[in-house]
Order: structure tokens, then sequence, then C-alpha cells
């Protein structure tokens, strides 16, 4: 049976003394800023418990990352933690894990197989039903205290291999389909980014070339937010007249709502998910019981709270 881990839960699965003798950690990739801090999340957490942890970085390539993880399983590995690159191609890896008897625990992006996890293995996350719902329904409720009746945007979306991409974009139409925006909110056009700054500044440029009135850009994460952000700046658009929402409350995310320019972001506690994976998989190898899935708490964060999460990540 599946369950849902609560907050207090979580603080007591992270108490528990964590000894193994190495667990080999393969991440999506190293070059995005809130992996990075999942990853020094992971590190730090090993560090401070002893743990010997080999932490890989699969450079955003699905064969590369089982290569990873069978690599892990030939070495001995006592558990092994997956951020996987493809949410879809889970089920190789699972597969290979169980069939050494090496427990795994995937972090951060939900596996497809979770449901049909075996019992050594779990996630360990934040529920991405709550990110773009928090999202969009403050940045609705920042158009209505302007007085606005309708507002037309635009959406732009993380690489649509991910479970979190597909569910943050799916909660978007959640909010507005089910009624919950006080305004009437019309998606001029939604496209993917993949997670990326760069990418998300052109795709921005790109839309503001048709000269289409909008109100807004809803981003799955907060690093294609600062990409339209900058795109709409260069532009010589007025940020005060725009909402622009993310979700991550990274660092950079955080120094730009504070420069007036980001409107909302969701916080997801990336080094507690990183240190709730490593206690996870070691309690694994160890054979105590754990919960399958872990959920750690999002968390929206606004100009008025914002002081609050500055030295969150």
């Amino acid at each position: 049976m599946k369950k849902i881990l609560v907050a207090a839960s979580l603080a007591a699965l992270m108490s528990t003394t964590a000894m193994a003798e190495t667990v080999g950690v393969s991440m999506a990739r190293f070059d995005d800023n809130f992996l990075t801090v999942l990853r020094s999340g992971i590190q730090s957490y090993a560090d401070e418990q002893g743990i010997d942890v080999q932490i890989e970085d699969a450079q955003d390539d699905v064969a590369k990352q089982l290569d990873q993880i069978n690599n892990f399983i030939a070495s001995g590995v006592s558990a092994i933690v997956v951020n996987p690159v493809d949410t879809s191609a889970t089920q190789a890896m699972s597969d290979a894990a169980a069939a050494a008897g090496v427990p795994l625990v995937y972090v951060n992006r939900q596996p497809a197989n979770l449901d049909t996890l075996p019992d050594n293995q779990a996630f360990v996350a934040s529920n991405e039903v709550d990110s773009g719902s928090l999202e969009t329904m403050a940045l609705c409720d920042n158009w209505a205290a302007e007085g606005k009746a309708e507002v037309n945007i635009y959406v732009m979306q993380g690489q649509l291999s991910n479970q979190a991409a597909v569910q943050r974009t799916q909660d978007i139409y959640d909010v507005i389909e089910a009624g919950k925006c006080k305004v009437k909110v019309t998606v001029i056009d939604q496209q993917t980014a993949n997670w990326s700054r760069d990418e998300a500044q052109n795709l921005m440029t790109n839309w503001l070339s048709t000269g289409a009135a909008f109100d807004g850009v809803i981003a799955n994460n907060d690093e294609m937010a600062i990409g339209a952000i900058q795109a709409m700046k260069a532009a010589g658009i007025d940020m005060a007249t725009v909402q622009v929402g993310g979700v991550d409350a990274t660092q950079d995310a955080l120094a730009a709502m504070q420069a007036g320019d980001l409107d909302v972001t969701v916080f997801q506690n990336a080094s507690a998910q990183g240190s709730g994976s490593l206690n996870a998989a070691v309690a694994l190898a160890k054979g105590e019981a754990v919960d399958q899935t872990v959920w750690v708490p999002f968390e929206l964060v606004t100009p008025a709270n914002v002081e609050s999460y500055l030295s969150m990540n």
C-alpha cells in the first residue's frame, strides 16, 4: 500500500541514523540551478551522516543514466538514488535494481511506474498537483486585485518527457476550467522551453514579435520565468504591467522577485528532498520499512513573504 508521509513524519524519517557503505546517485543533469541545490542537499546530508556517495551526471541522456545504474549495481553499492532524465523510462531502471536486489529511490521527478514499485523502492518529492495550482491561483488573485475581468497569457512548459512539466501545465488548466480563477483566462500559446532560461528568452522574444497583447506568463519553473522576464525587459516592457510566475523559489528567482520582476514562485525544498531520498535509500539498504511515497510540501512565495525564503535554498 502506498503511503503519504506528512511533514512531521518526514522529520522522523530524516532523523534515522544513516550508515551505508556507498550510495550511487544518478542526477538527470548537473547544469540546472534547482537540481544543483538538490544534489548539494544529498552531498551535505551524506557528509553529515558519514555516508559515502558517488554522484554522477546523466547529462539528460536516458541510455547514459541506465548505464550508470547498471554500473552502480556491478560495483556493489548498498543503494541507488535516481533523479530520472525521462520519467516515462523508469521501468527499466526499477527492473535492473530489483533483479539485483539493490534498493532504489527516485527523487524529485515522479517515475511512470510509481504504482508498481517493488517493496525496496521509493519516491521522495513534492506533489506536483500543488505546484502549478498554487502558482496559478496566486496569479489569478493578482489579476483580480488589479480589477481585470479577462486576461490573455502565455504558458511555458518544461521538458515534455518530464512528469512535473506535464502536471504543472495541467494544474493551470485545472484551476481555469474548475472556475477557481476569479478572472477569465485565455491561453494565447503554450510551448516548451525545456526548463531553460536561454530557450525561454528566445521563446518569449518570438512571442513578443507577434505583437499580441498579453497580461502575463505562467512558467513551469523559475529559470523559464526569468528568461521570459529578460526578453520582456529587453523589449522595454514595464514589468509592473504583467504578471509572471514560476516554480522552485531559486535564489535567482527570489532576487527577481525582490527587484519587482517576478510576481509568484513556489518553494520546492530541494535540500529536504535530497536528504530525504538519501536517508530513505540507506534505511532500505538496512532492511528498514520506508513509506514508498514521501511528499515534501510546496509553499507559495510572493513579495509579501519572500524575505523568509532567502536562506532556504
